[in-house]
């Protein structure tokens, strides 16, 4: 490890139709966290795959800080990351599935190739015109360039999982891409990324130069080409970490902090996990938005008010600042946190459910069935006089305020036979209210691969 110091029954619906419920604020007595605020052991397992650290200790230490070098001795899965996405998923990627773009980028001297370079027309019965071509992906990669494959947390199964595992683990949405050097090349010339990465060596080696921050905790709108001049004069200087990693070993660089790497003897594959985290930026534009309820901050400036002159600003500004302040003292905690809410949760997509699997277990729903949580859902509960609300990262549920105990004892992630669902006075009600839940896409059918395997 290497690591660099800080700088219902009684004739009532167990269910009722979709509504919208107000966002009153809940009392502390029915909220309930997000499933994200528990990571479950495959989420703590998923972090332990890429620190050699304790997660306190990581989130102390490192997280948004300090670097942090984790050598595969020092990690739990001897065999790396191939399990992830091995150079044979790739060629199957680039060949087989029909990618198109921005899914498959392409670099060569520190530039990124024209996508018409290597993508075309997908032949008959897909009249595509922006399909990877396997032939020119060839070509461009013999010549010396870097592939990225982009998104493959959305499209690669193994990845699809560690991802919404990871995501749960750190609670924030993430991204992952690969990149594919051939042997002695280099990507990118020295630059830093507007978000944390997580880099996994997955085969070959690759020497990576690391410079500390021109601009510390950089936002997605302020990139390293702004700052090229600055970037490229840090980079002459002594690296902060000066290392080749190899296959197994994992590599934390907080957003800003510079970094080139180029492909040693043999080509090399690694994935970079993006970790789009929110900043208290994201607090100001939400606070920003909600400002446009108060009069005075939507008031028009005085006729005829000359812009250039700060003079005739002054005056407006003042008055403007007072107001801001007055109305950020009487801020709703509340309903920032619903538009942190709306903005973070769908960038984080829970499981995949399997459709026609799930409508035919919905049909053939009995008492004797287990259904678990959606894996990866994140949610939040709330009671108000009769009504229960059910929010979740696309939707929001509203349901008869008798069906919470049944709810929150579904929404523990552990198995529930549907027989068992507390608080329902019938068996017609607790199948109702799983039918809905599994029409939702909230649960889904458990099966205990334990009797399957003994089968």
């Amino acid at each position: 490890m290497t690591h660099l110091e800080p700088p219902g029954g009684h004739g009532r619906p167990a269910v009722s139709a979709p509504s919208t419920a107000a966002h009153a604020r809940p009392t502390p007595s029915d909220a309930a966290h997000p499933s994200a605020a528990h990571p479950t052991p495959s989420a703590v397992a998923a972090l332990a795959r890429c620190v050699s650290v304790e997660p306190a200790k990581f989130a102390a230490a490192h997280w948004g800080q300090t670097p942090l070098l984790s050598r595969a001795a020092e990690l739990p899965n001897p065999a790396g990351f191939t399990d992830l996405l091995s150079p044979d998923d790739a060629d199957e990627l680039l060949s087989r599935r029909g990618l198109r773009t921005p899914f498959l980028r392409v670099a060569k001297d520190g530039q990124l190739v024209p996508a018409a370079r290597f993508t075309g027309g997908g032949g008959a019965g897909a009249e595509i015109g922006d399909q990877v071509l396997d032939e020119k992906v060839l070509a461009l990669y013999a010549d010396g360039a870097t592939l990225v494959l982009q998104g493959l947390h959305r499209i690669w199964p193994a990845l699809v999982d560690f991802t919404r595992d990871l995501s749960l683990a750190v609670g924030q949405p993430l991204q992952v891409n690969a990149y594919l050097t051939p042997p002695g090349n280099q990507g990118f010339a020295t630059h830093y990324d507007t978000h944390d990465v997580f880099v996994l060596q997955v085969d070959g080696r690759k020497h990576w130069r690391i410079h500390p921050p021109v601009l510390p905790e950089p936002l997605e709108r302020q990139p390293w080409g702004g700052r090229a001049d600055e970037v490229c004069a840090t980079a002459q200087d002594a690296p902060a970490l000066d290392v080749v990693l190899e296959p197994g070993d994992a590599l934390y660089l907080p957003r800003g902090w510079l970094h080139s790497a180029q492909a040693q003897q043999d080509s090399s594959l690694h994935l970079t996990v993006g970790i789009r985290a929110l900043t208290r930026y994201a607090l100001v534009e939400e606070l920003l938005a909600l400002a446009a309820e108060d009069r005075r901050l939507r008031a028009t400036l005085p006729f005829g008010t000359d812009l250039g002159d700060p003079d005739a600003i002054e005056p407006e500004l003042t008055e403007t600042v007072e107001a801001l302040r007055d109305w950020l003292l009487r801020a709703d905690p509340a309903a920032v946190a619903t538009r942190l809410r709306q903005r973070a949760w769908p960038a984080s997509r829970p499981a995949p459910i399997r459709p026609l699997a799930q409508a035919a277990a919905l049909a053939a729903l009995t008492v004797d069935d287990q259904v678990i949580l959606r894996p990866g859902l994140r949610w939040q509960l709330t009671t108000e006089r009769d009504r229960t609300t059910l929010r979740l990262f696309d939707r929001t549920i509203t349901l008869p305020a008798y069906c919470e105990p049944a709810l929150r004892a579904l929404l523990t992630g552990e198995p529930v036979r549907v027989g068992d669902l507390p608080a329902l006075d019938t068996d017609a009600d607790r199948l109702t209210l799983t039918r809905r839940l599994l029409r939702e896409a909230v649960l889904t059918p458990h099966v205990d691969l334990g009797l399957v395997a003994a089968s």
